[in-house]
Order: C-alpha cells, then structure tokens, then sequence
C-alpha cells in the first residue's frame, strides 16, 4: 500500500533522506524508527505529499503521488506530530470540512464525525470552537480527521504527544483494528514499547538511511539474539545509552 523507491530529499549540501526503498503492504502496522534528525519526519511529509522529493517515487494503493496526486492523497490519511488546526470551527465543523476535502458528505459523514468524537471523550465539545480545546484535545481531534473519511493508508508522526494513558490506549486499540480490517497504519514514534507491541515489522533510520528492517524476531536474529529493542535501537544508531554516565555527573 505504501511503495518507496529511491526515496530522498536535500536541502542544499545535506541529505535529510538518502535513496530509502521501502514497501508497506496491505493490513500491516508499520513502525518507523530513528533518533532526532535521522530524517523520520521527512519521510512522512514526502509520503504525505507536503514535500517534494528531491529524488525518487512515492506510491500509495498503487497510485504515483508525483503523476496523481489528488487520487494518492485521496487514498491516505495523515497525523502530524504538531496539530495545526483551523481554530474558528467547532470541532464537528473541522471533521465535516476534512471529509469535504475527499468528496464525502451527509449522513455518513455525520455519524462517523460523532462516533469518533465520542472515542475520543469529545462528544461535549463537538460544537465549541476549536480555539477553545486543549493541545491533548486538539491531538485527539487530528487522529479524528485522519479517520473519518476511512483512508486505505495512514501516515502517523508521533502519535501519543499530548495524549492521557486513556487515550493512548483507545489509540493503540484503534490502530490494531484498523490494520486487522486490511489497512494500513506507518507510525513514527519514539515510544519504543509501543513499537515493540503494536507493530508488525519495524524500520530502524539512522543518517537518511534504513539501518535495519524488519519483525522484532528478524531484527533481534540480525543484532543478536535476545535483544531487546532499545539495545538494538541503540547498536544501530550509535547512540550511548549510558554515554560515560558517572564522568557527568562526577564532573
């Protein structure tokens, strides 16, 4: 459902994402891994259509992004790490604006709007403007609009910012029922329980470019057996997790 190919982005000098070849198929949850400025971020955007790469091809449900990029989109969902939204429309309004935007209306619409508000402990606040709403409500109502026009993909940049433990779990429930129903899901996350639990295979990015892929099985038989998944995380990227502890705080 998702089809990467070559897949890199510069910004002058620097390569944010280095030639990724990448394919997320039908019904799988995927996690996208990697430290601060390993190009996580920019993979999503580019799969997302908000950036252009500087090489190479996004396809999503088998459509190019680049040649169609109105019937692509129309195929995905996307939930930004940041929720930007527009703060003079009830929360009910925003969702029947964003179904709008993929020519879905009425009744439908309506019912899946209320039904999602109400997953989310939103349902009291689906007429007050969003102007009025928390940064952890805001949260709620972004992964609300990613939903509600029931894309075949979606595309999740740090899903769990902002969110209550409650929340956090009707996400992760969500997503596991979303996947199991035949779509989608690629999840960027720092959360490496969460990863671990949920996802069905897993890409470690390191400097724009894929360390290691694969099931928790196949990348702990890559590393070494019996690892768990931050020692792995942090073998492929280089980091310390305990970087000459006793030195800082000694010094």
């Amino acid at each position: 459902m998702i089809e990467l190919s070559g897949l890199t982005k510069k910004y002058g000098n620097f390569t944010a994402v280095d030639g990724i070849d990448l394919k997320v198929p039908r019904g799988e949850l995927f996690g996208f891994l990697g430290p601060n400025g390993a190009g996580k971020t920019t993979t999503l955007r580019m799969i997302a259509g908000i950036l252009k790469p500087t090489a190479g091809s996004v396809r999503i449900a088998g459509i190019d992004l680049a040649a169609d990029p109105i019937a692509a989109k129309a195929q995905l969902g996307f939930i930004p790490d940041r929720p930007f939204i527009y703060e003079k429309l009830t929360g009910t309004e925003f969702l029947r604006f964003v179904a709008g935007l993929f020519g879905q209306a009425g009744p439908d619409v309506e019912h899946r709007a209320r039904e999602l508000m109400a997953l989310f402990d939103l349902e009291e606040w689906r007429d007050e403007l969003v102007e009025s709403y928390s940064h952890g409500m805001r949260q709620k109502l972004i992964i609300s609009s990613a939903f509600v026009h029931r894309p075949a993909v979606i595309v999740v940049d740090e899903p769990h910012v902002g969110l209550d433990p409650k929340s956090i779990k009707i996400l992760r429930d969500l997503f596991k029922e979303y996947t199991r129903r035949g779509h989608t899901i690629m999840m960027s996350t720092h959360t490496l329980e969460a990863a671990e639990s949920l996802c069905d295979r897993i890409a470690i990015i390191h400097a724009g470019r894929i360390a290691a892929c694969g099931t928790m099985d196949e990348l702990q038989a890559g590393a070494a057996e019996g690892r768990g998944l931050e020692e792995i995380f942090l073998r492929l990227t280089g980091q310390r997790a305990a970087r000459d502890l006793m030195d800082v705080l000694d010094a």
